[in-house]
This record gives C-alpha cells, structure tokens and sequence, in this order.
C-alpha cells in the first residue's frame, strides 16, 4: 500500500460526502412536487406523459396498488426486451447483422435488465445490435433505476407520514425520477464522457491496421450514453465484453474518478433525502456513517490483499513489491482497481474495471461480502436505502429485545408485521446465493462451466449467484455462464432478490404509514449518534457473518491458506 494509493481513496471518499447533500436536497424537492430549475422546460413534459398516460399526478397509491404498478411495468418491460432480442436480426440499426440471440440468453438478459442486475452472459460488441443496445438495453438502464429511487422514496414515505392511507404514486415517482434526476445527470456524464474519447455513434465496427501489420476489427457504438446510465444508474451493463476495463469505455484515470463518484452519487444523495423528508437530516447522516464505516473497512482489506501480491512470486525470483497486478489496467493500477472493486459491490453496479477472478484469495472475497449483506453499503439506487433501512429495522429489534421495550423507529413502533416482512425480504437473498451454488457445484451441469478446481471454482459459482441474488450483475470471471443452466437459474435468482425484497418492504411501508408518529420520549434509542451507527453495522455484520461464513471458508478463507501453504488453483 502506498500513501499516493490512499490519498487518492480519500479524495473519493470526500468528493461523495461532498455531493450527498447538495443532490439529496435537489432530489427532496423533485419527490415532494416543489418547482426547480429544471420545471419550466421538463415541467410540461412531465404534464404531457401523465395525460397520455391517463394518470392522476395529485392522486396517490395504496402500497398495494403501488406494488402491482411495479410489477406490471417491470413484467412489461422484460418481456418487451425479450421480444426485441428474439427479433433483433430483423430490427434497424444494425450495421453488424447481428442474428436473434437465443432464447435462454434473452431471457436471462431480459430479467438482469428489468432487474437493474445487467449480469450479462454475452459479449455486447458481438452480441447485441446498436437498436437492442439503445431501445432495449438503455431504456432498461434508466426505467429500472427510476424503479429503485421510486421504491426507496415511498417506504421514506412510510415513516415521514402519520396515519396515512398512501404512499405515493408509483407512475409519478417513476417518471420523476427518470425526468429530473437521471436524464440531465446522464447527459452531462455523457457529454463528458464523449469529450475524454468514448465513442458516440450509430456507425458499424472499424477495420483498421496494427503495428505488426495484422488486421483488426475495432467495435464502434453508442457507448457514452450506455455508459453514463451504466454507472448512475448503478447497472453495470458494459456496452463491451471487458465492461470498464476496456479504453473505449473508461480511457483514463479521470473518467475512472467520475465513474466510481457516480456510481455513489445517488444512492448516498438518497440518505440526506431520508434525513430531510423524516425532518431530521442527521437520521440520513447516521445511516451513511455505517455505510461508510463499512466500506471503509471493505477497501482496506481489499486494498491490503491486492497491494501484497502473491507470495508464489518469490520461489521464481519476480519482485512482487508492485502488489498483484494480474487482470489489471496498467492505467488504474492496484488502488484504484482495488477500489473500484469494492465500489462497484458495495453499490448494485457490478461495472468492473478489472477481473475479480484474478484478485487475491481475500482481495476477492470483499467484493463477494458486499454483495452477501445485501448491497446495502450505499447499494444500488433506492435499493441500498431501502436495503439499509431493514437492517435498521431488525437492529432496533434487536436492541428492544436487549432493553425489554417495544422497538421503535422515528416514532413509529416495530411490530410483529414489520419484523416479519423484514425478515421475509432479508432471507430471500441467502437462499438463492447458497441455495443456487449448492445445486451447481454438485451438479455435472454446474459444474461443466467451471474453469478451477477446487476453492477457487467453488467461488467462481457462489460469486455467481452471489451476484445475481443481490442485483449487483459482476463477474469472478472464469464461469462460462453462458448454458441452459445457469441462463435460467440465474434468471430466477435476480428475479427474487429483486421482487420478493420489495414487495414485503412496500407492506412495510404501508403499514408505518398508516401509524402515528409518537412524539421521543426518555426511553427512546437515539437513532442518530454513533451508538446507534455502531449498532447497525455490528448487526450487519453479525447476521452476514452467521449467514455465509460456512461457504466463505469453503472457497476464498481456504484458498488463503492454501496460497500460503504454497498451493494454488
């Protein structure tokens, strides 16, 4: 580790909390309908889809008229990019000819899209047509995350309002969200993206000349606002196979910077929103506080593993003094790919700008324990605050149960409803993650794919599902992923980390909504200081470590041990 290596994770640590305050603001005032700068030129295209549309802008949703909204627009939208991928060899914009893309891939893709996922099983430059790339996978992009910030809004609904019937409207807060929030941030990401090299185009691919006189076809596309989406919208989905690793995608140290800022950018944004719209902004601060103190730890451990190398370098004579280089960008490097690792896991991107099968044995479990807790470390838009929000449920459950007293939460008391669909949604993701891995490494089928032996290929699958369960859409790599198998059962664990997470956190939200919100008393648990910022995190960690422990030490523990002992996989 060098001290550049951790000025520079400093300086990205500051540039997020700088922003989380400033956009949470802007964001508070778009979900409560206030006018902003940006209302006399969107305003009335808002006003127009809502005519178009048939919807009521004033008239507001039942949690479960606003959970079948959901559901119905995300049914809507997968099956739609199902059909144009299936159609795609007679669709415009395709200048390659791209055929049809089979029907498992199509529909794994489909439901990683709709999702907010983007596990992607394909290469995109070889794979998918300029028309599925902009009409179908981009539109996903935006609509998906719209989804998540909206989601996260009405369960913040839920303990800002007494005795309320409602939590919003999902049609409003969708088009809200796309509108003044990820449109204008994503066209400046994009114009800035294009400025430092990315390609913005409709042309087909480029032949061109190498030094050694050979031919090469260089891909082309409309990569920029793929891309910009890509990381804001924490989706991941790389317009290339090599997703931002590849110099077309992420051409230098500063978009490097300003990827990973805006993979943040939103989600910690979203906390100050909690803070402001429950009228206590330090509420929003304690919440990012553990999720900082989180990811503060996850870098450093991941940082540490990468920065060491690997000790079999010093039985062949090569100085590894530079840190595990091995899959990574010269142009990054061992802190910044460390970082961004952990940045892209913490969050639900899953964009990578170098290959975690490559890192070491620790260096690549952070990424995987991420993940494991939910992503609720910052998270993916929306979903890392509704994410974090039941885990702060179940801590202050916790702690009533340590005191003797009824838990409560900003004034709202936690029952048996709330504990139950709290855990309901907190489970679901373990059983797919471990669930799934313990089919495919048992199975000749799950196993075919693999392409290590041992802990290491264990991990290769449990990273897979790990990924797939928590939305993240990050490779291990080394996983050919791209069979029946894996195609659907990989499908099938988006779909429930996804959906049966949101639906008992929407019942959640109904249900504080419709109580009052009883005025702090003597023996209410202060839930904005660092007693209760060390509680959330330990109670993270606690029911993480009980969770995936037994399949940690299965795969990355004893691959560890195992390098250190001079074995490898």
């Amino acid at each position: 580790m060098t001290v550049n290596g951790w000025i520079q994770i400093l300086v990205f640590i500051a540039l997020v909390a700088a922003v989380a305050r400033p956009l949470g603001g802007f964001m508070t005032g778009v979900f409560n309908g206030d006018r902003n700068a940006l209302s006399p030129v969107l305003g009335p295209v808002e006003r127009g889809l809502y005519r178009i549309a048939g919807v009521d802008a004033k008239a507001e949703q039942h949690w479960v008229s606003y959970a079948v909204s959901m559901l119905l627009f995300s049914v809507a939208g997968l099956s739609l990019l199902y059909l144009m991928q299936r159609l795609q060899g007679v669709l415009p914009f395709n200048p390659q000819g791209m055929t049809a893309v089979p029907a498992d891939l199509a529909f794994n893709t489909a439901a990683s899209f709709a999702t907010n996922t983007n596990w992607q099983n394909y290469g995109g430059e070889s794979t998918m047509s300029h028309f599925v790339q902009m009409a179908g996978l981009t539109v996903q992009n935006f609509v998906s995350a719209a989804t998540g910030i909206a989601l996260a809004v009405a369960l913040v609904r839920g303990f800002a309002r007494s005795s309320a019937r409602t939590v919003g409207n999902f049609w409003v807060d969708l088009t809200r969200a796309t509108l003044y929030v990820l449109l204008p941030l994503c066209a400046v990401c994009a114009l800035f993206l294009v400025w430092q090299g990315v390609p913005q185009t409709l042309a087909g691919a480029v032949d061109a000349t190498t030094l050694e006189g050979a031919r090469q076809t260089i891909a082309l596309g409309p990569v920029a606002s793929q891309e910009a989406v890509k990381m804001l919208g924490t989706n991941g989905g790389g317009f290339f196979n090599a997703n931002s690793a590849h110099p077309f995608e992420n051409p230098n140290a500063v978009t490097n910077l300003v990827q990973m800022l805006s993979i943040f950018a939103i989600g910690a944004a979203l906390t100050n929103l909690f803070g402001r719209m429950v009228g206590d902004e330090r509420q929003g601060w304690a919440l990012l506080a553990a999720m900082g103190l989180l990811f503060v730890i996850g870098v450093a451990v991941a940082y540490w593993a990468e920065a060491q190398g690997n000790p079999a370098f010093a039985a062949f004579g090569i100085d590894g003094s530079a840190g595990n280089m091995e899959g990574k960008e010269t142009r990054f490097g061992v802190a910044m790919s460390a970082l961004f690792a952990v940045v892209t896991t913490a969050a639900s991107c899953g964009a990578v700008n170098a290959m975690h099968d490559s890192f070491m044995p620790l260096g690549g479990m952070v990424p995987m324990v991420n993940m494991m807790l939910g992503e609720i470390i910052v998270g993916g838009v929306g979903a890392g605050l509704y994410g974090m929000l039941l885990f702060a449920i179940v801590a202050l459950f916790v702690a009533g149960l340590m005191v003797g007293r009824t838990p409560e939460y900003l004034g709202k008391k936690l029952e048996a409803k709330e504990v139950k669909m709290t855990m309901l949604a907190v489970l679901c993701l373990p059983l797919m993650m471990l669930g799934g891995t313990a089919f495919a490494v048992v199975l000749d089928t799950g196993t075919a794919s693999m392409a290590n032996a041992g802990p290491h290929g264990f991990s290769e699958a449990l990273y897979a599902y790990v990924s797939a369960a928590a939305n993240n859409g990050s490779a291990f790599g080394g996983l050919t992923g791209n069979t029946l198998w894996y195609n659907l059962t990989l499908a099938a664990a988006m779909l429930v980390g996804r959906f049966l997470v949101i639906v008992p956190m929407l019942a959640i939200a109904g249900s504080l909504a419709a109580k009052t919100r009883a005025p702090a008393s003597a023996g209410t648990f202060p839930t904005h200081d660092g007693l209760f910022v060390g509680l959330l995190a330990g109670v993270i960690l606690i029911v993480g470590g009980l969770t995936f422990f037994p399949a940690l030490a299965l795969g990355p523990i004893v691959e560890h041990l195992a390098m250190n002992a001079g074995t490898l996989f």
